[in-house]
């Protein structure tokens, strides 16, 4: 795991993207999770909320979700918090591999079908279509966020 997270170090530091605080488009491959999905086929609208709480946690209303493979799902998102929170949507290997990146290049921005970053008070959307059966996670990758209880599962179940 620290060789795969050295790794990753390295070729951020290497990307231009990464560099310029950029993450747009980094998911070439296929996801686990699934894919970008089709507003018009969403057949069930789940509304989250991001926040703090008075004793310093960090948390998503829901933060578990039960949806069927090959069900397109709208996250309708909102930060109710008052700093900048993110709903990312990934394989947990995947969502610490990016945790850790985000550590180093705290201000990088995404520009991913999978993710959004919201400022305090703002609405926005995911629309997602889930591939393959089995959990997954939900967490905000801004630095301290997801150690502060910002995460949360998804779990697909077969058709």
């Amino acid at each position: 795991m620290k060789t795969a997270i050295f790794g990753l170090f390295l070729a951020a530091l290497a990307s231009p993207a990464l560099a310029s605080g950029s993450h747009a488009g980094g998911h070439g491959e296929a996801m686990a999770v699934g894919e970008p999905g089709d507003k018009a086929k969403a057949t069930q609208t789940i509304r989250v909320t991001m926040k703090e709480t008075e004793d310093g946690k960090m948390i998503f209303t829901p933060a578990t979700f039960n949806v069927r493979k090959g069900q397109t799902v709208k996250f309708a998102i909102k930060n109710a918090g008052e700093l900048d929170h993110e709903f990312v949507l990934d394989q947990e290997d995947k969502i610490m591999e990016h945790k850790a990146v985000m550590e180093k290049f705290p201000e990088m921005e995404h520009d991913d079908p999978n993710a959004i970053r919201l400022a305090a008070g703002k609405s926005g959307e995911i629309i997602w279509k889930f591939t393959n059966d089995g959990t997954f996670k939900i967490a905000c990758l801004v630095p301290g966020h997801y150690d502060a209880g910002m995460h949360g599962d998804v779990t697909v179940a077969k058709k």
